[in-house]
């Protein structure tokens, strides 16, 4: 009794000492599946802006989002591969979406055996060090040629900033007479996640992946200087580096002024994709709503129309029959509308939760049970145990294991099998539900548990509203739980979630 006590009081020691280091300390399980991260200090968290519970479970990777052609990238892998310690300067993002780079240091934990069990990462936000030595190199090279320039500048600076309030919406550029990069906002180098050194200097048409190199946006441009005809509200829809795939709204003029900013183009650039994109929705959604109460409607209104007409003693069978068409339906309809209330609950704060202790693993498994008798054809497997008792509304976490299998199935169907896997990490429980599918692209996982949102190739092959996964989310939040998806265009999809423990039979 007194050495557990001992062990307790030490671990307890070394949890503190951990939390105040100023280094991000993260430590991952390696012998569970994709090394998820199993304990974060509160340095990390403020390094990433995550929450702990945000980050638990997850592969440190996920901090890469989509920047994923980094050699860092492949140096890490092969490091924990071959069991190796490593250190790399990679670019990471915060959950705001903000770029910082990331002092990552990566070292293996061994067993008695020699086993690798887990691995520690030390990390550094670098950050303003880059930035300083950026800022130093441009120094050195142009503090002569800035003196020389500096009462010039004085002279019209006041009228060159009145002229880019003019005409600024989001993020500027000012371009010379060749169209090469002269000074670039640090809006337009946050919205596209580059620095100055790729942006400056630059010509116009070769930044990122050539997204403004556009015949006819070069058409615009060229006329600018000579007619003075500004280039107003050019659409340009591009899958952006770093940031996917996005619409862009494109203004360009000619900064008047005489002087050292003489022939200048000033460009001012606006995000209107999620504009665009809740534009599309709400049409979207009203179009699919419509048909999909429409359809039972009517099918309801037809077959009461032949029940009138219809004489229950001459033909009982066939009024029977029909009669429970109109349950069927009925029921449907029910269910549709339930969905829609559902949402709207949710979305007014008033979901009602029942909250007792239940056994996840029972739960999980009378689930895929009952799924497997209603759908026979396919092959849902259960891995994993955790022994665990969380506290929640059963029936809503049910909904939510029923939803995600629901759709591994809708959503693979050239493939008969769904893998359900649960396992602890640290204080919660996760459980991942992984289909053969068709995946899912970026740009879609970032909106995929957003209200009504559905992916464009799904949409046009699979009816819905796109309901479920944005109720499943909201269910697991309120469980104080995470749920998140990892998937790649033609490698299926995993969606996974978290709900924390109330108590482990293992460990009281």
């Amino acid at each position: 009794m007194k050495l557990k006590y001992m062990i307790n009081e030490n671990l307890h020691i070394y949890l503190q000492a951990l939390n105040s280091a100023n280094s991000g300390i993260i430590i991952t399980d390696n012998l569970q599946p994709d090394n998820p991260i199993i304990y974060c200090n509160s340095a990390f968290e403020k390094i990433s802006g995550y929450s702990n519970d945000e980050i638990i479970g997850h592969n440190c990777r996920f901090l890469q989002a989509q920047d994923r052609s980094q050699a860092e990238r492949q140096l890490l892998k092969d490091s924990i591969r071959e069991g190796k310690e490593c250190k790399v300067e990679i670019r990471n993002y915060r959950k705001n979406g903000q770029l910082f780079w990331n002092e990552l240091l990566i070292s293996p934990v061994k067993n008695e055996e020699g086993l690798i069990t887990h691995f520690i990462g030390v990390q550094h936000d670098v950050t303003d060090r880059k930035r300083v030595e950026y800022e130093l190199r441009e120094e050195k090279s142009f503090i002569e040629d800035k003196i020389r320039q500096r009462t010039k500048e004085l002279m019209v600076k006041e009228a060159f900033l009145s002229s880019i309030i003019q005409t600024v919406r989001e993020s500027l550029l000012v371009l010379d007479s060749n169209y090469v990069v002269l000074s670039a906002n640090n809006h337009f180098l946050s919205t596209f996640k580059v620095s100055q050194e790729e942006t400056v200097g630059k010509v116009l048409f070769e930044l990122g992946n050539h997204q403004w190199d556009i015949a006819p946006l070069k058409d615009l441009l060229t006329k600018i200087l000579p007619t003075n005809n500004p280039v107003t509200d050019y659409e340009v829809e591009h899958h952006f580096q770093h940031i996917g795939k996005k619409v862009m709204l494109l203004n360009a003029y000619r900064i008047e002024l005489e002087g050292q900013y003489k022939d200048r183009i000033l460009i001012a650039i606006e995000d209107i994709t999620e504009k665009k994109e809740l534009d599309r929705r709400k049409d979207d959604f009203l179009s699919i709503a419509s048909h999909e109460l429409k359809t039972p409607l009517t099918t309801i209104k037809s077959l009461v129309q032949l029940l009138q007409r219809m004489d229950p003693a001459k033909n009982p069978e066939k009024f029977t029959t029909s009669l429970d068409k109109v349950s069927v339906y009925i029921e449907k309809l029910n269910k549709l509308i339930s969905k829609l209330l559902d949402t709207s609950k949710i979305h007014s704060g008033n979901i009602e939760l029942h909250m007792e202790p239940f056994e996840i693993d029972k739960t999980i498994k009378d689930a895929i049970e009952n799924l497997s008798v209603a759908i026979p054809g396919h092959q849902i497997s259960f891995t994993g145990c955790t022994n665990a008792t969380v506290i929640g509304d059963e029936m809503q976490i049910l909904q939510v294991i029923n939803n995600l299998i629901s759709n591994a199935i809708k959503y693979a169907p050239g493939s008969k099998n769904v893998e359900v896997y649960i396992n602890n990490v640290g204080k919660f429980v996760k459980i991942s539900v992984k289909d053969y599918g068709m995946g899912i692209n970026h740009q879609d996982k970032i909106k995929i548990f957003e209200r009504f949102f559905r992916a464009s190739d799904i949409q046009k092959k699979y009816p819905g509203l796109g309901i479920g996964l944005y109720v499943s989310h909201e269910i697991v939040v309120n469980h104080k739980g995470t749920l998140w998806v990892e998937s790649e265009i033609g490698e299926g999809s995993t969606f996974n979630f978290t709900l924390p423990i109330m108590k482990n039979k293992n460990y009281g």
